[in-house]
């Protein structure tokens, strides 16, 4: 437990930090959701670190402060550093064709409507890049943030997004023979991007994805947990995932299929495992300039350049997945990046705080200006379709979803209570 005097020296009025748990302890025991780990740093220090309810109801195993949580789409940053890092060395650039390295989407076509008939298309007006990838601006898409025939034709060829049989040269080559939802560059439309681009580094090192990660961000930050593969030995640490039932009035399990063995598809989108203490540490660096405990990964100015927007005015008009996200944030290369905290479904706090989400409910937060680190992890299914992002990210028809905004309204009132006293 973290002492009152490490939360009053990193500027936290201790009782109302406190308060934070119990407020969210109400959710669970509403049996609105499962449980909840969340952890709070300043300046390098944690001041919260709490275990709320269950990892697993139906056997009474209660959350932990190592407990494995699948992070999906928070796997993106770690793969879009992983990229960055190759940028940094002059072995990939921003406006390289990705064709060099995966030929499979050499020869593009693109939908005339995106929810149109698959044979009504034209010529995609150049190639995709390396940046379109890390901005999902390539035009590749998602299977159910697609409508029309696209969203069938992704579901057939390309299978399940999280847990797949495919090789990496089998998935690129189903890929390779959908049309794209929209021209390259023309605007964010949320995908498959980031598995594209995942493989495309592997192909870059001449080894598995799995094993740069491993190679070049894990085992030099220190995250022993954090991988695609859940071996035997670990499984009673890993939160079970639960959705709502509205018929039967209660959560209900979900059992996602699991690897036997390390597979050979990994994600660069969403296939993670990992707990709040590895995800702190990633956050630590970003937060570091790219440094933590003298292991730099990336140049303080390239993080500058990760957390900096490329939305163009007009891109930043187009919703994300049915909301108005880009009016409150911009997107750089592959982060999010808070402009204004009202109103906004992802990022609280202080501008230029940076963050993306995962599906299931994990979420996280690095704020610059206040040298804050948020973590909040959860295992909730919600629906996912093109217009469910306001479900997914306050919890409108799933209720435990509701209890993000609570952690974070709660972390920054306690800190500015100390702000005001101080004045």
């Amino acid at each position: 437990m973290t002492s009152e005097a490490v939360r009053r020296r990193r500027g936290f009025d201790p009782a109302a930090l406190a308060a934070v748990g119990p407020a969210l302890a109400k959710f669970v025991d509403r049996g609105e959701l499962a449980g909840i780990v969340s952890l709070i740093s300043r300046g390098g220090e944690v001041v919260h670190a709490e275990t709320i309810g269950w990892r697993d109801v139906e056997a009474n195993s209660p959350m932990r402060a190592d407990t494995l949580f699948r992070i999906a789409s928070m796997t993106k940053p770690i793969t879009s550093v992983a990229a960055m890092m190759l940028v940094e060395e002059g072995r990939i650039a921003l406006a390289d064709p990705i064709s060099r390295w995966v030929p499979e989407l050499g020869h593009l076509r693109v939908l005339r409507d995106a929810a149109g008939p698959l044979d009504d298309t034209v010529p995609a007006r150049r190639a995709i890049t390396i940046e379109d990838l890390l901005t999902h601006r390539s035009g590749i898409a998602y299977a159910f943030f697609s409508e029309g025939p696209l969203k069938i034709a992704y579901e057939r060829a390309l299978g399940d997004p999280a847990m797949n049989r495919s090789t990496p040269d089998e998935w690129l080559a189903a890929l390779g023979t959908l049309p794209l939802a929209y021209q390259p560059g023309d605007r964010f439309h949320y995908g498959h991007s980031t598995d594209v681009l995942g493989f495309l580094i592997g192909r870059v090192e001449g080894k598995p994805f799995r094993q740069v990660l491993q190679e070049r961000i894990f085992t030099p930050l220190g995250m022993i947990d954090t991988d695609f593969w859940l071996p035997h030995a670990k499984r009673d640490r890993l939160a079970s995932l639960y959705g709502y039932d509205e018929t039967a009035g209660r959560l209900a399990r979900v059992e996602p299929v699991m690897y036997d063995e390390p597979p050979a598809y990994t994600p660069g989108g969403g296939g993670l495992i990992s707990s709040a203490p590895d995800y702190h540490r990633f956050a630590l660096m970003l937060l570091g300039g790219g440094e933590l405990g003298g292991v730099r990964l990336l140049r303080p100015a390239t993080v500058e350049l990760m957390r900096t927007n490329r939305l163009t005015d007009a891109q930043r008009l187009i919703p994300f997945a049915g909301m108005p996200l880009w009016q409150t944030c911009g997107f750089g290369l592959g982060l999010a990046t808070a402009e204004d905290a009202v109103g906004n479904p992802y990022a609280c706090g202080a501008p230029g705080s940076i963050t993306w989400p995962g599906i299931f409910g994990t979420w996280w937060q690095a704020d610059p200006i206040n040298d804050l680190i948020m973590i909040y992890l959860v295992q909730h299914q919600v629906p996912v379709s093109a217009g469910a992002g306001a479900t997914i990210a306050t919890g409108r028809g799933a209720a435990g979803r509701r209890a993000l905004p609570v952690f974070q309204r709660g972390t920054y009132a306690a800190l500015s209570h100390m702000a005001e006293q101080a004045t």
